[in-house]
């Protein structure tokens, strides 16, 4: 027998190799059991009694410390938070795809589609809203040699403008511009029924609704306009804002920027 063998027909070579073969099988495993952490078991919309997880199946409930106080979380969960469904089936069979029954760019249908996530915001390391206007965020400047687009319109893709940009939403965890606040008008129509002290037949007057646009989306031009080419003018005006004027929470991004991305299928 020659130098690393272990019997007559294995060395440590093929050793090597077929130890080589489980690890990696053991890995592919793993990462794929591991992935399904968030999202299962699947839903069938002709069986709601019927969960499917395929293979390998589901793993156990995993509990995860958040930092700065903010409790635990556990995922898989053992209540998978159910959600209204606007959308229907085209042909009600299993695998035809879904057609939305409302605003599609805000029901989470298709490229609108957002994930569940924590109303709280996203941290820094000491534990700061991470994402925070300038006028929070005051040691931050718009350097000197780029466009400030402020008070500078917005247009959308059809060339109308529909908001006007009211702030610079940054990350401080990074150089980095992550949001536009815009000033759209909104508030006055015309088929809501007059206020006390109003004239019959007249709407109130329009007041100014704030609203934010990721700046992925965002086009600066050189004379700081704004343009936006997932959305037209008119669809700003009903974009997502946030709840607190100064923070934004991880479940409000994920719904403002589905709203942009739906645009591109849905806006025309």
């Amino acid at each position: 027998m020659g130098t690393g063998a272990v019997t007559q027909y294995i060395d440590v070579a093929q050793l090597a190799l077929y130890g080589f073969w489980l690890f990696f099988f053991g890995l592919v495993w793993y990462l794929h059991r591991e992935a399904k952490r968030e999202g299962y078991p699947l839903v069938d919309s002709h069986n709601p009694n019927y969960r499917p997880q395929g293979f390998p199946a589901v793993p156990d409930p995993k509990t995860y410390v958040l930092p700065h106080g903010q409790g635990t979380r556990t995922a898989p969960r053992q209540d998978p938070q159910e959600y209204e469904l606007k959308a229907e089936q085209l042909v009600p069979a299993p695998g035809f795809p879904l057609h939305p029954t409302g605003n599609p760019m805000k029901d989470g249908v298709g490229p609108a589609a957002w994930a569940t996530r924590p109303e709280t915001p996203d941290l820094t390391d000491e534990g700061h809203p991470k994402i925070v206007p300038l006028r929070v965020a005051t040691d931050y400047v718009v350097c000197s040699r780029d466009p400030d687009p402020r008070g500078h319109p917005v247009y959308g893709l059809d060339g109308v403008a529909g908001a006007t940009v009211q702030d610079i939403w940054v990350d401080r965890s990074e150089p980095h511009i992550r949001y536009l606040e815009l000033s759209v008008e909104g508030g006055g129509g015309g088929s809501a029924p007059a206020a006390e002290g109003e004239e019959a037949g007249m709407a109130p007057a329009a007041t100014a609704r704030r609203v934010m646009l990721p700046m992925n989306f965002a086009r600066v031009k050189r004379n700081g306009d704004v343009h936006v080419k997932s959305v037209c003018g008119r669809h700003l005006a009903d974009a997502p804002s946030t709840a607190n004027p100064d923070q934004v929470t991880l479940q409000e991004e994920d719904k403002i920027s589905a709203y942009y991305a739906g645009g591109y299928l849905y806006a025309t």
